[in-house]
């Protein structure tokens, strides 16, 4: 496994750098490379007619503050008495509601990163500066709505773990180059331009046994893979963990993937999926492509949306 110092992987910010590309204006960064003919080509990556979700159920509570209000007759409602007439006939159905709190960044939900998720050097995706962000309306730049039509291309998973013969990586086992060819030899399988690259590590086998890890050591995407994903062209990558292999083995660069891929390559990242089905799926199929759909909320200006990737075999 070749390893790149911190001075290679400080070096990716220009090497690998993606602004210019499509324009100064451009603000979809790698989902450039999801064409109609990548979509179409997706498309045929249907044949059998399974889905499978690729996210992690929200635990309520604990992920997320929920507020639900029931009313078993809706003219018992306040304020049903200044609706109309028609609304105060029908006694006889009721209704409920909720009113959600969610932080979905983080090690647990899973969810998507759009470019304006990270900065670096005070610097969006494509070279905004970090004023286009707003404490009151967020970002005005590379926010997730700029995938507002969504996120449909041939999806590929990688099984790592099966790679290397383990249930799972271990925390602080980084994912390589040299993994993804011998899983793609593996599995008869290879990663080509507008692709969705998820790749297992196994920790959601991990999780389902023995439930969430603390703390932030994880195995993940080490920094070497980079360069690859640049050549291949890939739209958007994802994980069973929160992408970086942690520690990353760098002082000066906590969070190299991310930072790298957000903000210079305008690579979108889906964290902490549920893979276990889909490798699961794929494996009794043996067909490790499909068509993957994610489809974010239109929040305005945020740095991503909690997400449910849809696999379909």
């Amino acid at each position: 496994m070749t390893t790149p110092t911190q001075d290679d992987v400080l070096g990716y910010f220009e090497t690998l750098s993606n602004w210019g590309r499509w324009g100064d204006d451009d603000q979809l960064g790698t989902l450039n490379h999801i064409t109609n003919d990548v979509r179409l080509a997706a498309a045929r990556a249907v044949r059998h007619g399974r889905s499978v979700s690729c996210a992690w159920e929200v635990a309520v509570p604990g992920e997320m503050e929920r507020s639900t209000n029931v009313c078993p007759s809706a003219v018992e409602m306040p304020g049903a008495e200044h609706m109309p007439q028609l609304f105060q006939n029908d006694r006889r159905w009721g209704f409920s509601n909720e009113r959600l709190g969610i932080m979905f960044h983080g090690n647990t939900i899973t969810h998507l990163d759009s470019p304006c998720h990270l900065l670096w050097d005070g610097k969006l995706y494509n070279g905004r500066p970090h004023s286009m962000i707003d404490a009151e309306t967020g970002s005005s730049w590379a926010a997730v709505t700029a995938a507002a039509n969504g996120i449909v291309t041939r999806g590929v998973l990688l099984d790592i773990a099966a790679v290397r013969e383990v249930p799972w990586l271990e925390p602080g086992e980084g994912v390589f180059p040299e993994d993804l060819e011998a899983a793609e030899r593996r599995q008869g399988v290879r990663v080509q331009s507008g692709d969705a690259l998820l790749i297992r590590t196994g920790y959601g086998r991990a999780r389902h046994q023995e439930g969430p890890s603390g703390g932030i050591t994880q195995a993940g995407w080490h920094a070497a893979c980079l360069p690859w994903l640049q050549e291949r062209e890939v739209a958007l990558i994802g994980a069973d963990t929160p992408q970086d292999v942690q520690p990353s083995g760098y002082d000066d660069i906590l969070m190299p993937v991310h930072a790298v891929s957000l903000v210079a390559m305008g690579l979108w990242m889906l964290d902490n999926c549920d893979l276990e089905e889909c490798a699961t799926t794929a494996a009794e199929l043996g067909q490790w492509d499909f068509q993957l759909a994610v489809a974010p909320v239109r929040f305005a200006g945020t740095s991503g949306s909690p997400i449910n990737p849809i696999a379909t075999f």
